[in-house]
């Protein structure tokens, strides 16, 4: 069995789940976790934040229900409102993290997810890459190469063909994957106590 995590870099909520996820991670360090973009802002949805006029009380949601931090820095780029969030790009990014540390994903997931929401850090921007990357001990000249090449495009677009394949559609899931036996194990929200609950019902013989 393996968890599949489909997030999006740019989703609020998965924003929210990213201490969720590492709390299952860390209490589950036998159990594979793989991580899939899933597409939230492509094509005609790739529009300035200000065209998104839910986004703050959204945001204030999130946060009450998950204490999840939004930095003054995003907070800024949302009262601008000129702010593109590019889902390809940002999954294109996850693909060169990922490729770095396979083992590492939902941790380098995570903290991409901080830098746009908390450092409100651009993740079209390979600097953004490049400090991720050595912050988690990683060759950041590898990560931001990948970021820059064609092999990651052909990746994002694998992520959201998996996505979809699993019938996500909304972000974040988290899914426990058992050959051909797909179980959800969070949509939106859940506490790690909850995720180790439903967890425990797929284990029991």
């Amino acid at each position: 069995m393996k968890l599949v995590y489909v997030f999006d870099a740019y989703c609020g909520w998965s924003h929210g789940f990213s201490g969720t996820l590492g709390e299952v991670v860390s209490r589950h360090p036998d159990v594979p976790v793989e991580v899939v973009s899933g597409g939230l802002f492509t094509g005609p949805r790739r529009v300035p934040v200000r065209e998104f006029g839910y986004v703050q009380g959204a945001n204030a949601q999130i946060a009450e229900l998950t204490g999840a931090e939004f930095g003054a820095a995003y907070e800024g780029l949302i009262a601008d409102g000129s702010f593109v969030m590019d889902s390809e790009v940002a999954a294109r990014g996850i693909a060169a993290l990922r490729q770095a540390a396979p083992a590492r994903a939902a941790e380098l997931a995570a903290a991409l997810q901080h830098a746009f929401y908390v450092e409100g850090l651009s993740l079209s921007d390979p600097a953004t890459y490049r400090k991720v990357a050595e912050a988690a001990g990683l060759d950041a000249d590898a990560v931001v190469a990948a970021f820059e090449g064609p092999g990651v495009r052909v990746a994002a677009g694998a992520d959201f063909h998996r996505a979809a394949s699993l019938g996500v559609t909304g972000f974040p899931t988290l899914l426990a994957v058992n050959g051909d036996r797909v179980t959800v194990l969070a949509r939106g929200h859940a506490t790690a106590d909850e995720v180790d609950r439903r967890l425990a019902t797929l284990r029991t013989p």
